[in-house]
């Protein structure tokens, strides 16, 4: 083992605050990365005040890391000191069963998440990104194009993939009519998906003011979802909408904007079950699902087209030792549209 400096929470109520933890040494499969920038993810906040439950502490936070190879495993073949790689919501899975075969590993019963998750190796639970370096299997590690700003890259692997999974799988493409409900760290990066697939982007939006960015973005309309007129003229007309409000909100109204056979993916993930309609969906043989992130193959396809189309995601850099007023400042949603750490201010500690 070594030890590398951190941050971490030793409670719900407690701030993240400085540490020293334990990585493995490498093994023969093993990638050990220096992180050079880790995106602030909601799933973080949820995580470190335990409002999902399940949290061992201390937690370490962060997968959305981006970073340089600084050693290799013996046995390691995709990767070389020096080159830049990314590490998403993933460090491992059994690679035995049939989703992990099927390049579906984020399905797989026994995954294990970058942070919160059984360590097979050191015991305990694995630890994130909000961390000088990480050791992962190389098969979970991420090759990152070398022409985009990294800073901006660290979001792909979580918020990135998150939107670009359900829109490829939903065959979104160039003519077809595609809605985003919301534009936050989600909704800005599925805009900028959709623009780039050639479809034609409507932003559903109950803020007004942010008509302009949507724009900036890629869409190509702005509706807000509170007036009843803007939304009844594109009633029955949408091929897909992917929904990422994660506050309650009425789902009916966008099914009753589906077309027949139209889709609305939920990535947003409210506290309390929405209430659907039987006849939303009855109508016009509408379907509701859900998406999560995508699996190491998709990952790495997603990164590889935003190198092609020059695609990011719009970020605000803090230093490490602003963590917890960021932490304030999501709950506010007090960000365009998603926080990454620039990890080099952890050493000056």
């Amino acid at each position: 083992m070594y030890n590398t400096k951190a941050y971490s929470a030793v409670s719900a109520t407690a701030p993240l605050a400085s540490d020293t933890i334990a990585r493995r040494d490498l093994t023969e499969h093993d990638v050990q990365i220096e992180i050079l920038f880790c995106g602030i993810c909601h799933s973080d906040l949820h995580s470190v005040r335990n409002e999902w439950g399940g949290t061992v502490y201390p937690i370490v936070p962060g997968h959305e890391i981006v970073g340089r190879v600084t050693e290799v495993g013996s046995a390691v073949t995709k990767y070389k000191p020096g080159d830049l790689a990314a590490i998403g919501c993933m460090v491992d899975s059994d690679l035995t069963c049939p989703y992990c075969k099927a390049g579906l590993e984020q399905f797989c019963q026994n995954v294990i998440l970058t942070y919160n998750s059984p360590d097979k190796h050191l015991g305990g639970v694995t630890y994130g990104g909000y961390s000088n370096s990480i050791v992962a299997d190389e098969r979970f590690v991420l090759r990152v194009p070398d022409n985009l700003d990294l800073a901006g890259v660290a979001p792909l692997v979580c918020a990135g993939i998150t939107t670009y999974s359900p829109l490829r799988h939903w065959r979104v493409t160039e003519g077809k009519k595609v809605g985003v409900v919301g534009l936050g760290g989600l909704g800005h990066m599925a805009v900028k998906f959709a623009h780039a697939f050639g479809a034609h982007v409507v932003v559903f939006t109950t803020s007004p003011d942010k008509t302009e960015d949507a724009l900036r973005l890629g869409a190509d309309e702005v509706v807000v979802s509170r007036n009843a007129d803007e939304m009844q003229k594109h009633a029955g007309s949408f091929d897909f909408i992917l929904d990422t409000v994660s506050a309650k909100h009425d789902i009916n109204a966008y099914l009753n904007l589906l077309c027949l056979d139209g889709n609305i993916t939920l990535v947003g993930a409210p506290e309390k079950p929405l209430d659907v309609a039987a006849f939303s969906l009855i109508v016009a043989r509408r379907s509701l699902s859900g998406s999560s992130i995508g699996g190491i193959a998709e990952t790495q396809e997603m990164l590889d087209f935003c190198g092609q189309h020059n695609i990011t995601a719009d970020v605000e850099v803090i230093p490490m030792q602003k963590i917890n007023e960021a932490y304030d400042r999501l709950l506010k949603s007090d960000v365009k549209y998603r926080f990454v750490i620039d990890m080099a201010s952890l050493k000056s500690e």
